[in-house]
């Protein structure tokens, strides 16, 4: 049924990340898909909070970033038939569903922060991604 399932991660936060992980790796195994693993760092790159950051900030947090993503997809996608990984840079649900298009992703999985009051139901990057992804999406609750 899925070929191949994209699962975005926010590596920071282990409170929506595992239930996600586990969601997405049972759904790759179970139908012997390839598991695509995103982390999308923040584009603070802009206007005068650039001026906060020392000079090849953004390559250095892509290099850790890579490094760790791998040795994450290494430790949680064991059993998958295919576990690809990629850091992307800029706004996160806009990140997202380019990478889902551009993988050829049939299914995107990603937890949800705890919503605010304005959300209600799911985080803001779920929402968006939900909303504007043409794949089917899985939004995994804690």
């Amino acid at each position: 049924m899925y070929k191949k399932i994209l699962l975005p991660v926010d590596l920071p936060d282990s409170n929506t990340l595992q239930k996600a992980v586990n969601t997405a790796v049972d759904l790759a195994r179970t139908y012997e898909a390839e598991l695509h693993v995103v982390y999308v760092l923040p584009d603070f790159g802009v206007g005068m909070v650039s001026s906060y950051f020392d000079e090849g900030f953004q390559k250095t947090a892509m290099e850790k970033a890579t490094q760790q993503l791998e040795e994450f997809a290494a430790a949680h996608a064991k059993g998958v038939k295919a576990a690809k990984t990629y850091v992307l840079y800029g706004t996160i649900y806009d990140q997202i569903i380019k990478a889902a298009k551009e993988c050829g992703a049939d299914l995107i999985v990603m937890g949800s922060h705890r919503p605010a009051l304005e959300d209600y139901l799911i985080g803001p990057n779920a929402a968006r991604v939900m909303r504007h992804a043409k794949q089917s999406v899985f939004i995994v609750r804690d």
